[in-house]
């Protein structure tokens, strides 16, 4: 089931939105006018990746610099901390759908 989260106008290309669907909180990015979602919290430390950095196809988390790819999910670069690197996970992705101006998103 999807649940619709946003128009487009309200995600601009190269911008990122926080949705909560069902109590999980969702990214949802305009990467080049196609919109993906990843989930919200980086996999390190809980870092809101909404209040992060898009670049390209790329968010960053605030905290200390994990870098996800918001159209695989997958870890980019771990967190940057001085003489540590840890493993972390890659964000859950979800599928997104479009019809007209309204964007979907489905957790399940």
């Amino acid at each position: 089931m999807g649940y619709e989260v946003a128009k487009t106008s309200e995600i601009p290309i190269g911008k990122m939105k926080k949705v909560t669907i069902e109590g999980t909180e969702v990214l949802v990015a305009n990467v080049n006018g196609k919109y993906y979602a990843v989930g919200n919290r980086c996999t390190h430390a809980g870092g809101d990746l909404s209040e992060g950095s898009l670049e390209g196809n790329i968010v960053v988390c605030p905290k200390h610099g994990a870098r996800f790819d918001v159209i695989t999910g997958r870890v980019i670069s771990g967190p940057k901390i001085m003489f540590v690197r840890p493993k972390i996970k890659d964000e859950p992705t979800f599928e997104v759908k479009v019809e007209g101006q309204a964007i979907s998103v489905k957790t399940s």
